[in-house]
């Protein structure tokens, strides 16, 4: 555990049902954990959610990736393919205030989990539905990973170099996304339903998620019939903004393509001769002449240190940042300060690191209070203090494989 900061997070007074599988819907779940609300997640009996076994892992097979994506969640087996397991679910869903659930569309009906009849027993409640496609359209019934959002919203067209196949990011972006997106939406209409007393129905389609932060790129072909194109590690005619290698075989970003920051880089560079140059003295100008720019940068860079070309880069104030892996994030003075990574206690790993809860609230922060549980880790719990079953009720439901 990390220390308890002392303040309640600023979702103490949510309860949220989380029916999620993988990754979409739990990172949804995971956003609301951090900032404190109690966050239920059904899991099938016996068997759990598959972000179990997925990612990295250590010789004795235990998964990493979930300690951080269920970390401050209450794990409660539920066969939800069973009538009993559905009525446990309303029974929850009753006194909540947010479901959130990754399935095809269509499923929750299934389970006789439908929004009309959740809302009959609790018309405050918001629904969270997170897919590939979306509750609706042609496209709505079909599978959809969260690669498929990031190829169909145009990400993966323009990651990557010119003269190869389109790359993926290394992290399953379309997925955080779409659950990004999706617990903003969450946030408006628990927002909303202070006004209007009722909760609503939040759709968060992959592709979507990924189609919204694809800036002017739909804009740009409507009118001026330009398709964004791969460019490596460079925007096209925002110079210099690139990644330059330097003597000890290390590589830093520079980021100078502000009229004003390019000059303090040229005088950084002992070439204050440059920010005059008709060539590079504006930011069209530098855009036109690019390439020999950043090759004339990386001529530089490549005579000094990492260490070397950072120094002068603070001494001039020119943006600037190492490309990190983990090893530099763990050593970094100001993640340290900021208490970006944090270390918490695991049952298995002792004393594990992992990235801490994001955005910083002054009064109200997130926390990481416990890492992911063992499957069915709170169902006791939970069906004892929240649903008030006994403990003949729990034994009986064990008993018939409903949790």
């Amino acid at each position: 555990m990390t220390k308890d900061s002392g303040h309640p997070g600023a979702l103490s007074d949510l309860r949220v049902v989380e029916m999620g599988v993988l990754l979409a819907g739990p990172f949804a779940g995971q956003l609301f954990a951090d900032f404190g609300a109690e966050v239920i997640k059904l899991e099938p009996p016996g068997q759990g959610d598959p972000m179990r076994e997925w990612g990295r892992e250590k010789p004795h097979g235990q998964s990493l990736w979930w300690p951080v994506v269920a970390r401050n969640k209450k794990s409660v087996t539920v066969n939800l393919r069973t009538e009993e397991g559905q009525a446990i679910a309303r029974e929850l869903l009753a006194s909540s205030d947010l479901l959130i659930e990754n399935f095809r569309p269509g499923t929750l009906e299934r389970w006789n989990l439908s929004p009309e009849s959740l809302w009959e027993i609790n018309p405050k409640l918001v629904i969270l539905r997170v897919t590939g496609f979306g509750q609706t359209g042609p496209m709505s019934p079909q599978a959809g990973y969260g690669a498929i959002g990031e190829a169909m919203g145009g990400l993966r067209y323009v990651i990557g170099e010119p003269d190869r196949m389109p790359a993926r990011a290394g992290v399953s972006i379309g997925d955080t996304l779409a659950a990004t997106f999706g617990a903003l939406g969450a946030l408006m209409a628990l927002h909303a339903r202070e006004r209007t007393g009722r909760g609503q129905v939040v759709d968060s389609a992959i592709y979507e998620a990924v189609l919204a932060i694809m800036e002017s790129l739909v804009s740009e072909y409507d009118k001026g019939g330009y398709i964004r194109e791969r460019t490596g590690p460079i925007l096209p005619n925002v110079a210099p903004s690139n990644v330059y290698p330097t003597s000890d075989g290390l590589e830093i970003l520079i980021a100078g393509n502000q009229d004003t920051v390019f000059r303090r880089l040229a005088d950084a560079m002992g070439r204050p001769e440059l920010a005059e140059d008709e060539r590079y003295a504006t930011h069209s100008a530098r855009g036109a002449h690019q390439g020999e720019l950043d090759d004339l940068i990386a001529d530089w860079t490549r005579s000094l240190t990492a260490d070397e070309v950072e120094a002068l880069m603070k001494e001039h104030g020119v943006p600037h940042g190492k490309i990190y892996r983990a090893p530099e994030m763990l050593d970094d003075p100001h993640f340290a300060a900021r208490e970006a990574i944090v270390r918490v206690t695991h049952r298995q790993f002792g004393d594990l690191a992992m990235q801490n809860t994001f955005p910083k609230l002054s009064d109200t922060p997130g926390q990481v209070r416990w890492v992911g549980p063992e499957l069915g880790e709170h169902t006791d719990q939970v069906l004892s203090e929240v649903l008030g079953k006994s403990a003949a009720d729990i034994a009986k439901l064990r008993e018939l494989g409903t949790v």
